[in-house]
């Protein structure tokens, strides 16, 4: 057993959103290792950070949340191995939603899109090409520095209110600030709102992605629950958030991405449309703002736990090998959570060159280019970045052909020859 360490954290007694002490417990994790905190070599024996991983709900504002709070350096800023542009999936999706925003909002050279956790460029370099000034704002050092490298001015910071603040003196306000996949990892919900009310012109739009709790909860994608994730977001929490600050959710789209995302249009003035009022009342009828809507989520959490760990224990009793493919976030629970290490399976296949040569937090299996699967030939892929499951599939073709089997994990454990 590998020593552990408890890292820099605050364990919340209140709501990050409004500030209720009415916190319902909803699943326990256990103490896992820190998603995308892979190991070298020079770590692989070194003492790893755990950390608690609780979920609760707030009973005043419906916001589900985990209790624990890493310090955020210690999530993003060391040697952080998340590049947004290693996924296909990924780029055809963002570069969709670039060319939409372009085509409503009628941009051009005279207009600004700031984004905030803007990874390596993926999504600004589609309005960099068109003609219109971007800015990002990312902590990450290697992916703010190849957002740089291709041409997309990037502060190396966090966004914050200061900061908004800040580039509002220095007339630098947005006509559309984006935010993908970035709302959950903010500490400071309320700090973090109140500065795109302040980098927002006035009949500028903020355009949010974030994952939807209720596919979460109905397709029991549990492992997406992780550090780097502090907030799960409902409609019903996340029109309190906003217009406690001057803003308001005036349009939604429902995505298939990552398993289930909002696609949020904010702005400073009220005129929400049916897609909004549509999923309220939905909401409201599923009972998402009432904490017995979450009460068998743990236990079918577990009963997933028990046929995955079945399915894999059946397939190695019968001498077959399987290897991992997808290093990603949501692996690091998955595993943990299950208790999936090299009794199962033989390591990670991983496209992103950054994360190849490097361990997996927790169990320590070694992460390698796709291109050990024709050496090593295992019999089964167990599918852990499952979110991409088609794109994973469609480039193992070859291993397909020659009857390698797929395994995919959520929402019931599921062999797809």
């Amino acid at each position: 057993m590998r020593e552990t360490v408890e890292p820099p954290l605050e364990i919340i007694s209140a709501c990050r959103s409004c500030g209720g002490k009415r916190l319902a417990h909803i699943l326990g994790l256990g103490a896992t290792p820190l998603a995308d905190r892979l190991l070298t070599e020079q770590t692989l024996n070194s003492p790893e950070p755990h950390a608690p991983l609780d979920l609760v709900f707030c009973e005043d504002c419906s916001l589900v949340q985990i209790t624990a709070t890493v310090a955020p350096d210690v999530l993003f800023c060391n040697d952080y191995p998340y590049y947004s542009s290693v996924s296909p999936t990924l780029m055809n999706h963002f570069g969709a939603s670039a060319s939409s925003i372009m085509n409503e909002r009628m941009l051009g050279p005279d207009s600004l899109v700031v984004e905030a956790a803007s990874n390596d460029g993926y999504m600004l370099r589609h309005f960099k090409e068109a003609g219109i000034p971007v800015l990002g704002i990312d902590p990450a050092e290697g992916p703010a520095n190849r957002a740089i490298a291709h041409g997309i001015p990037t502060h190396k910071t966090f966004f914050s209110r200061k900061l908004a603040e800040a580039l509002r003196e220095g007339d630098q306000t947005a006509d559309v600030f984006l935010a993908n996949n970035v709302l959950a990892h903010v500490a400071d919900l309320n700090g973090f709102v109140a500065g795109i009310r302040s980098v927002l012109k006035d009949n500028g739009v903020a355009v949010i992605e974030a994952p939807y709790l209720v596919d979460l909860i109905n397709h029991l994608e549990f492992d997406t629950i992780y550090h780097q994730h502090l907030c799960y977001f409902s409609v019903t929490a996340l029109t309190v958030l906003f217009q406690r600050h001057g803003l308001f959710l005036n349009r939604v789209q429902r995505t298939p991405i990552h398993g289930g995302s909002l696609r949020l249009f904010v702005e400073p003035y009220d005129a929400r449309d049916e897609s909004v009022t549509r999923l309220l009342n939905s909401e409201r009828e599923l009972g998402v703002d009432r904490s017995s809507y979450y009460t068998k989520f743990g236990d079918e959490v577990a009963t997933l736990r028990a046929a995955l760990m079945s399915l894999l224990s059946d397939v190695c009793a019968d001498n077959k090998t399987i290897a991992g493919y997808g290093a990603a976030a949501k692996a690091n629970t998955l595993m943990s959570y299950c208790g999936i290490d090299h009794q199962h399976l033989k390591f990670i296949a991983d496209k992103n060159p950054f994360k190849q040569g490097r361990y997996m937090s927790g169990n320590g299996l070694s992460i390698c280019d796709p291109e050990r699967i024709s050496q090593d030939r295992p019999d089964y892929l167990l599918i852990l970045a499952w979110n991409f499951a088609d794109e994973i599939m469609s480039q193992q073709e070859e291993f397909r052909q020659r009857g390698g089997k797929f395994i995919v994990p959520l929402p019931t454990p599921q062999i797809v020859a």
